[in-house]
């Protein structure tokens, strides 16, 4: 659940606090997937510093993807950021020697300095530090002036750029930030499962943290954690008694939320509790 968290949240820092919806951010989880992986089986790395990489390595891959995306906006921007995660997917799928192609990436080690953490407990404790430094990270993010001038740029780009603010970097730096938190929660799928398929770079992942968010409420940032842990909990529950048709629930679900709570789980909430606390 932590990892689906920090990908919700991930999006949701690019998506709420920037305005720009993204159908790339597979791209990036995935991309530190498969460095972490890579790091972890071959390398022997520690996989916190395994996980560091890949989102470091995320960041880069964003870096020169944002630069050409955040030139535009609204579908126009997802489209970009859509074609783009289509590409690391052909990459992903060809390059085969290196990331497995349909086979995947396999055997990726859960050690921590010698430890063995296949016990899903002590993994999930092992985790939590990793988990920590992205949603701190993001909290920092949005609750600096760097994320106030964010919200304003997303508001009214126009009155921003009249105030002097360089809106194209400021959506750049969120878009490159954005992809590293999310590669902090591929980089820990990949060490939970110890194994990465091409999944990790298919659009409907990226669709997957967008129905995250919208669950929890966009723009709340705990809300994509709320999403994240309803989602994956029940996907698991319901994959336990064999249930074949997971995607028609969390999707009757997704409607039933978007239809009775505009702002989300925790967004309402949150606004509930402002509400009556003025009473």
């Amino acid at each position: 659940m932590l990892c689906w968290a920090l990908f919700a949240v991930a999006v949701d820092l690019l998506l709420g606090y920037g305005g720009l919806l993204s159908f790339g951010h597979a791209a990036f989880w995935g991309t530190s997937a498969y460095t972490a992986g890579l790091a972890a089986a071959h390398l022997g790395v520690p996989f916190p510093v395994a996980v560091l990489g890949g989102a470091l390595a995320a960041a880069a891959l964003a870096a020169p993807i944002g630069y050409l995306a955040v030139k535009r906006s609204g579908i126009y921007f997802a489209m970009v950021t859509l074609a783009f995660a289509q590409l690391v997917y052909f990459v992903a799928n060809e390059w085969s020697s290196v990331t497995g192609g349909e086979n995947g990436l396999q055997s990726v080690p859960r050690e921590l300095f010698g430890l063995d953490l296949s016990d899903p407990y002590y993994f999930y404790y092992a985790a939590l530090p990793v988990a920590a430094l992205g949603m701190l990270l993001a909290w920092r993010v949005v609750h600096s002036p760097f994320g106030r001038v964010l919200v304003a740029i997303r508001d009214n780009p126009a009155r921003a750029r009249a105030l002097g603010y360089p809106a194209h970097r400021y959506k750049l730096l969120a878009f490159v930030l954005s992809a590293f938190v999310a590669g902090l929660g591929g980089g820990l799928f990949a060490v939970a499962h110890g194994f990465v398929s091409l999944d990790v770079v298919h659009w409907t992942t990226s669709g997957k943290g967008v129905v995250l968010v919208v669950l929890g409420g966009i723009g709340t940032l705990w809300g994509g954690v709320v999403g994240a842990a309803l989602v994956v909990n029940l996907e698991d529950q319901l994959s336990q008694a064999g249930f074949t048709l997971i995607g028609l629930v969390t999707g009757g679900i997704f409607v039933l939320v978007v239809l009775l709570f505009r702002r989300g789980l925790w967004g309402s909430a949150v606004w509930l509790l402002r509400r009556y606390s003025r009473m």
